[in-house]
């Protein structure tokens, strides 16, 4: 566009800045959605990875001796990488949120555990471990950490595409108030464009002055909105990792180059909404005229 079709509109606008600030906070909570999903949905991902394959077997009314026999006939199925046998204190640190820091109550029957890691290309050997355990003379139970994980992936499945469609809601009401804003903007130079018209300026030509005005606000407070998301993320994944036992169930948080990609496609994305939105805005309302 050439430099003096700028000057043709105002070059500040007081009624803009509220629109600024609009575009600017659905931008954030756009980017804050986005990025949200996409480090808890990732970050969930590699956990769920990591306990594909393991395995818990309870043994039933089983002795000291009787589990390491049973532990040594699991480390001789096949498909199985390795079984360790838990011991008591191991034991009981998985039941401390249960029970509390005292310890397990002394007549209460706690079943030896043995920790079974497969190759996931076994498939699910559930089955295999019980019938084996139990020809054998050991009576166990068996709890596959798959089943949970599927669970935890279902579960992030559904927040995944909760959050798209909130993005896609936030990116239609930035561009249904930026075409508002256009047609209130076009009705308030309304004498600028006539004597556009006057002087034979066609409806593109006068169009693409919105547009130019519109991208660059949509740019302008997508890039603020990015950038405040940015900072929202962080502060987060900071409160993250200082909270004592950040790194016990819960996945760990982190920024990477796709959610750069994301923050930087921000401003682009709504400037490019704003273009689009402000100019089939004009047009329509020039047509509309004529």
């Amino acid at each position: 566009m050439k430099r003096g079709e700028t000057s043709l509109l105002p070059l500040e606008d007081a009624r803009e800045a509220a629109l600024f600030f609009v575009v600017g906070a659905l931008c954030f909570l756009a980017a804050l959605a986005a990025l949200t999903a996409k480090s808890t949905y990732g970050a969930a991902q590699a956990w769920t990875a990591e306990v594909e394959g393991e395995y818990t077997v309870s043994l039933i009314d089983a002795d000291a001796a009787a589990a390491e026999a049973a532990t040594r006939l699991v480390r001789e199925i096949a498909g199985v990488s390795g079984a360790r046998l838990l011991s008591d204190a191991e034991i009981s640190l998985l039941l401390e949120p249960t029970f509390g820091s005292r310890g397990l109550p002394a007549d209460l029957p706690v079943p030896r555990l043995i920790a079974v890691t497969a190759d996931p290309e076994a498939g699910d050997i559930s089955r295999v471990l019980v019938s084996a355990l139990e020809t054998a003379g050991h009576p166990a139970a068996v709890d596959s950490h798959a089943a949970w994980a599927g669970e935890v992936r279902r579960m992030l499945g559904t927040a995944r595409l909760i959050a798209l469609v909130i993005v896609a809601l936030l990116a239609a009401s930035a561009i249904a108030v930026v075409a508002f804003a256009t047609h209130a903007a076009l009705l308030a130079r309304r004498d600028i464009v006539d004597v556009l018209h006057i002087a034979g300026a066609r409806d593109r030509f006068i169009a693409r002055l919105f547009q130019r005005r519109f991208w660059l606000l949509g740019l302008r407070a997508g890039t603020v909105g990015a950038l405040v998301a940015l900072a929202g993320i962080a502060l987060l994944i900071a409160l993250a990792r200082s909270a004592p036992g950040h790194g016990g169930l819960l996945p760990e948080l982190s920024l990477g180059l796709g959610d750069l990609t994301i923050l930087i496609a921000t401003p682009i994305i709504a400037g490019l909404a704003a273009r689009l939105a402000a100019g089939l805005t004009v047009m329509r309302a020039l047509r509309s005229v004529m």
